[in-house]
């Protein structure tokens, strides 16, 4: 179609350029070409055509697989007509509203409906506000449907997480862009892909109003803009980026382009900076060009990259970071070359690639890494105190809004009825109804519908998914999923079949209701062709299937009827592809534990499948047999090493491309020594380490190759600290607090133990203090066995001392008590004492010794302090 007139202030040259994309598009996904763009051939505006054309310009392959042209004209509407209604709609500028306002992604989210039901609610609440104070009201509505919980990498969506009531942080933010979109307004989700000083992440909101961005803790509500508990952390950060359209042009630095997206650096809007250049050189001083430059930090203890550069015709990359020490580490060409880098000392390194790809260093080596400082932020006018008290019952009536909605989720009462009617145990009937949650009335429904005729089958079905599964899966793709299995139930054992055939998910992808519909592809004599050799469905999708590789964050989402459709995925899609195929046709599959490669079940064992553009000499080598690593113990009395724990003090990472990619076990495993783990024959590396309390990293990295056929021993060594534990003070012992019951008592009295105490003050609704509490509950077991006395003090008005148990509060150990410490006297006891409190807020942690002294301090967010407070506590 022509268009007579500009739109979205798009001068002649990018419409032109946006039609040549466009029409790279249409070819990419020919494969579902009526389904995308049949919606082209109605009646659209000028801007509804540009305005699709822009989504389809930027969409990763997954949403060309898994959405119809119709969904998207949807969103379109709705945003332009949104923009007509709200009063700051036409100060947004067109560029800012094409990147901002107008996509639906946000995340890796399942894409779904959102605008006018979020715009129905929030809309009237700020139709009378500035686009600041809109912003604000937003993240309270957000607070009302939805809290913090740690959960699993899937995404959920705006909806999906309205009707959950709670998710991680990464859910919350999608959730906050979702609703700020939604209402005209500007947003994006800012991550720090790993802290510096801690191992974690953490994904926020920022927001545009009238000129300018702001921050907010999305689902966290404050009083005024530019103001969060993560504000302290931010501060420490080495890299905060979003992603955005590749066409943005604003003011921030791109920190990489590619394909539909890129990233922003926005580090520089909330700590010091720098900006700094690797040069990168062959051994004869010329310049590496095109080669690939990786920034690491030590986090859940790997060497992880922050940002993966490319090398201009100078052999020369520029980074924007924080002030705190990083591995840098450079391939190219068979080469590789890799130093530490402390960015305090100056703007422009070197790295010799001095190395061949194949070769790595004999036994260990250590390293120090140090974090940016702790620093304090900028003075804030302090806001009146009516503003204030109105914020905190604000904040009050939301939780108890959102309280109220999951006491409509179905109980352990109506679980224990719904069993005795269907003839299933009740326990069982409630693990899957408890974390369905807003969910919970459509996983009964199906049970109740299926399970007449299928017996436990239905059951076992929902038993084989994940928890966050049962949260946001509907009783038609259950049913798809139970009825086209089942005709393979007797011809495998229960396990492997519920496991490998019946269940439907394979890795993070949305499961969707594909089993029928892939099954209808194929006559019955292919299907038992297929059965009787899955080899044949590997060279099925190889003959058929191209591979194309999009944005690192969104592959492998795609869903399995789309990519079959589509007839072009990135490699993970094309995986779940493989696996899903299979399960649909009765050959039991997955994708490998630990390496995440598609395998087929045959003849009693796993057989790898070469799919799509897995490098030649794998595919030769897919039955090449594996090798054994056999970790041993440091001798007694050699060192103090710490519990060794998977992803919290070592990883396993094999060499591949001249990169380490670490091995996926379970995070926190430590049955690890003595026993066999089957590895893929090569050159690979542990990276161990100890973090210190300021956040200092000391690492280190020992190397070893593995043979096909034969068994490696190592040594899993760390370094070692030093052990002196410092006394910070003495608070007195007869610091009043007061138990639940509403009686008084004392610090003393209530932190008596063999062993000491840890005691904790805590901001209960807050993300940092629910860390606390789940990894206290994590690490009960210890507490118990040691008898260590935990303390959870709760600030209250003078007129209510007694605490109110928090939501989060489950399975804490055995000695856990709740106090009471109107406005905050016994802390400032504390500081009374000469303890200094962290700038960095609640929680407030300390771990008081047998006579009361304090030996560690630890304020504000900090995953990993628990743990830090009982290995103090172990070697008191």
């Amino acid at each position: 179609m022509s268009v007579e007139t500009p739109v979205f202030s798009l001068s002649e040259q990018e419409l032109e350029q946006m039609e040549r994309k466009f029409a790279d598009i249409q070819k990419l996904a020919q494969g579902r070409e009526k389904e995308l763009f049949g919606v082209f051939d109605g009646p659209l505006t000028a801007e509804e055509a540009w305005a699709l054309k822009f989504l389809y310009v930027h969409m990763p392959l997954n949403d060309l697989a898994d959405y119809d042209g119709t969904f998207f004209l949807t969103h379109v509407r709705q945003a332009l007509a949104i923009r007509k209604q709200v009063p700051w709609g036409d100060r947004v500028p067109d560029y800012l509203f094409l990147h901002f306002v107008l996509p639906v992604r946000v995340n890796t989210e399942n894409l779904e409906d959102f605008r006018d039901v979020i715009y129905a609610e929030l809309g009237p609440r700020t139709a009378g506000l500035s686009m600041a104070e809109a912003i604000l009201e937003a993240n309270y509505w957000c607070h009302e449907k939805a809290t913090y919980i740690g959960s699993d990498l899937r995404t959920l969506s705006p909806i999906g997480m309205i009707r959950n009531a709670r998710g991680r942080c990464g859910e919350e933010s999608t959730l906050a862009v979702a609703a700020l979109r939604s209402i005209g307004i500007p947003a994006r989700q800012c991550y720090t892909p790993r802290w510096a000083h801690c191992d974690d992440n953490h994904a926020w909101v920022e927001a545009w109003a009238d000129g300018k961005w702001h921050y907010i803790g999305a689902c966290e509500p404050e009083a005024r803009l530019d103001q969060g508990w993560f504000s302290g952390p931010a501060r420490r950060a080495m890299l905060v980026h979003t992603r955005v359209p590749a066409t943005y042009t604003g003011p921030e630095e791109i920190t990489v382009k590619s394909g539909p997206y890129a990233e922003l650096n926005l580090l520089a809007n909330y700590a010091p900076t720098r900006t700094i250049a690797v040069e990168v050189r062959e051994t004869d001083g010329t310049p590496a060009v095109g080669a690939k430059v990786q920034f690491q930090l030590y986090n859940y203890a790997e060497l992880f990259p922050l940002a993966e550069l490319i090398t201009d015709e100078h052999g020369e990359v520029r980074f924007t970071t924080g002030y705190g020490d990083l591995i840098v580490r450079a391939v190219r060409d068979g080469a590789w070359g890799q130093r530490k880098i402390r960015i305090a000392d100056g703007d422009r390194f070197e790295v010799v690639l001095s190395k061949a790809v194949g070769e790595q260093p004999v036994d260990s080596e250590d390293f120090e890494l140090v974090p940016p400082p702790e620093l304090d932020g900028p003075e804030s006018e302090p806001l009146p105190a009516e503003k204030l008290q109105r914020h905190e019952e604000r904040v009050a009536e939301g939780a108890a809004l959102r309280r109220a909605y999951e006491e409509t989720f179905l109980t352990e009462e109506d679980a224990k009825r719904l069993a005795a009617q269907l003839g299933l145990p009740a326990d069982r009937v409630w693990k899957v109804l408890e974390p369905a949650r807003g969910n919970s009335r459509e996983i009964a429904a199906f049970l109740e519908e299926r399970v007449p005729e299928y017996g436990e089958w239905p059951l076992l079905l929902l038993e084989s998914l994940r928890e966050k599964d049962l949260t946001d899966t509907m009783r038609e793709t259950l049913t798809d999923h139970l009825t086209g299995s089942l005709p393979w139930k007797d011809s495998y054992d229960r396990e492997l079949f519920v496991t490998y055939v019946m269940c439907p998910r394979v890795l993070f992808e949305m499961i969707t209701p594909y089993r029928t519909a892939l099954q209808s592809q194929f006559t019955e004599a292919e299907i038992e062709a297929y059965q009787a050799d899955p080899s044949r469905l590997v060279q099925f999708l190889n003959e058929g299937w191209k591979v194309h590789m999009g944005p690192g964050n969104l592959r492998g989402k795609a869903g399995p009827l789309g990519t079959f459709q589509l007839r072009i995925a990135d490699q993970g899609a094309l995986d779940i592809l493989f696996v899903s195929l299979c399960r649909s046709l009765g050959i039991p599959a997955r994708l490998h534990p630990n390496e995440l490669k598609p395998q087929y079940y045959a003849a009693g064992i796993w057989v790898d499948a070469a799919i799509g553009s897995v490098p030649e000499e794998q595919a030769a080598d897919a039955d090449v047999r594996t090798g054994q690593l056999v970790l041993r113990r440091e001798a007694d009395g050699e060192t103090d090493a710490p519990n060794a724990s998977y992803m919290e003090n070592f990883t396993i990472a094999r060499l591949e491309n001249g990169f380490y990619k670490t091995l996926l076990y379970p995070h926190g495993k430590s049955d690890v020594y003595d026993t066999a783990f089957d590895v893929e024959p090569g050159d690979y590396r542990i990276t161990s380490g100890v973090r210190l309390k300021d956040g200092t990293v000391l690492g280190r990295l020992t190397y070893f190759r593995v043979a096909e056929q034969e068994q490696t021993e190592v040594t899993l060594t760390f370094p070692a600290p030093s052990r002196h534990i410092p006394v910070y003070g003495s608070p007195d012992p007869k610091t009043p607090l007061w138990q639940v019951d509403g009686t008084e008592t004392t610090l003393g009295a209530l932190c008596q133990g063999p062993r000491g105490a840890m005691i904790a003050w805590l901001e209960p609704e807050r993300e940092p203090s629910k860390h606390l509490l789940r990894e206290t509950g994590e690490l009960a077991e210890t507490f118990d066995a040691l008898g260590i006395p935990v303390v959870f003090v709760l600030g209250r008005e003078e007129d209510s001392p007694a605490p109110a148990i928090p939501e989060a509060a489950a399975g804490l150990p055995n000695r856990a008590v709740f106090a009471g410490d109107p406005g905050h006297r016994a802390l400032r006891r504390f500081t009374d004492a000469g303890i200094q409190l962290g700038s960095g807020g609640f929680p407030h942690l300390f771990v008081l010794d047998p006579e009361g002294n304090v030996r560690y301090v630890q304020s504000g967010y900090k995953p990993g302090s628990g743990k830090e407070a009982l290995q103090i506590l172990s070697d008191l």
